[in-house]
């Protein structure tokens, strides 16, 4: 069984996983990182120069790799769940838990994130906020039906929002 984190970007995905994977004694996998090997580009340049579909298409064989190992922490892209077939693979190999955050929170998160602008297509600047939110929503239905268990991020420290995930996947 692996562990998959999905959610919107700068909602914790990556460092939760870090964290996450250390106390379950499991590696972190990243497909984003994965991707930017085996293209040898960072994300934003990707999608500059090739599309979404490119990109996409990149993300499903991302993922198929990472499935066909076991016991790991797996932080995917925000987008993941675009692709229904993403979602089959994840619920066929694991347990999905969707990390939430306002829009507030994730446009704040951004703008403290360093490396945002290379692993993100930009969401920043004026509008920013009500970018986050319309793709938030358009999301919510696609995170809700491939979520095992929802854990919000909002106010929470890393160690905590670990905790809970260790209690969700142990029943309590």
């Amino acid at each position: 069984m692996n562990l998959f984190l999905i959610g919107f970007r700068c909602t914790g995905k990556t460092s939760v996983g870090q964290i996450l994977a250390r106390r379950l004694g499991w590696p972190l996998v990243d497909t984003d990182r994965i991707i930017v090997d085996m293209i040898g580009s960072d994300i934003a340049r990707m999608v500059a120069e090739s599309g979404w579909a490119f990109f996409r298409k990149q993300e499903r064989r991302a993922l198929e790799a990472v499935c066909a190992a076991d016991r790991q922490v797996v932080a995917t892209g925000g987008g993941i769940v675009l692709d229904d077939r993403n979602i089959q693979i994840m619920k066929a190999t694991g347990r999905i838990v969707w990390l939430t955050a306002s829009p507030e929170t994730v446009e704040a998160r951004m703008h403290a994130d360093d490396a945002t602008a290379l692993n993100r297509p930009p969401l920043a600047g004026p509008g920013a906020i009500e970018a986050v939110a319309s793709t938030l929503a358009e999301r919510r239905p696609l995170y809700q039906k491939a979520a095992d268990f929802t854990v919000d991020t909002d106010g929470e420290t890393i160690a905590a929002v670990c905790a809970r995930i260790e209690a969700l996947l142990n029943g309590q």
